[in-house]
């Protein structure tokens, strides 16, 4: 059954060269080439503002530039996210885009009181986060127990309703061969081509 997919290459260098687009071009043309619809948003191609103030996320409206994103958000049945791993979490970018787009009325609902503290919007999907790194990454699995993206899964994506969230980690990448990074890619072809 084909799939409506959502990749997003959340590396703030615009560098064709970055690993990270590698990884999201090959997602997408497994995925393509079985019969599954893809949308792709390179963050990086985008200039949008950051939130500053709880007025702002609550009432703001979404900014002209990422009106498509968050459309996009909107009409994935599942969403990719491919980023490196800086500072033990998601670039600065990818955080500032996931305020915009993840607001109250897009992604989530406050309840009156008394009904609890909100409603997911975004129930029904389901996401994966490829995330490139420079230590070993069952390194940042056991010993950091991966917390950044643990509290974006849990934080965010979980908290808009998008379950289940699977994780694919490439670690050691600035010193992988170029048969290593093949065989990544390829990978990325196959979970493209499953919809996973």
């Amino acid at each position: 059954m084909s799939r409506r997919i959502l990749v997003v290459v959340g590396h703030p260098d615009p560098s064709p060269d970055r690993l990270c687009r590698a990884l999201a071009s090959a997602y997408a043309e497994g995925a393509q080439r079985v019969g599954h619809v893809v949308r792709k948003i390179d963050l990086a191609q985008l200039e949008f503002p950051m939130l500053r103030t709880t007025q702002e996320f609550e009432h703001g409206m979404i900014p002209d530039s990422l009106r498509e994103a968050a459309e996009a958000v909107a009409w994935a049945q599942h969403i990719v996210f491919v980023f490196p791993l800086w500072l033990g979490t998601m670039p600065a970018m990818l955080k500032a885009f996931l305020e915009q787009v993840m607001r109250p009325g897009t992604a989530f609902a406050y309840r009156d009181k008394g009904q609890g503290f909100a409603r997911s919007l975004l129930r029904g999907r389901s996401a994966r986060l490829v995330v490139t790194m420079g230590m070993p990454a069952p390194v940042y699995r056991i010993w950091f127990l991966s917390h950044g993206i643990a509290g974006m899964r849990r934080g965010i994506l979980n908290f808009v309703g998008i379950k289940p969230v699977r994780e694919t980690l490439f670690g050691m990448v600035a010193n992988a061969s170029d048969a290593k990074r093949t065989g990544w890619v390829n990978q990325m072809q196959r979970l493209g081509e499953r919809a996973i």
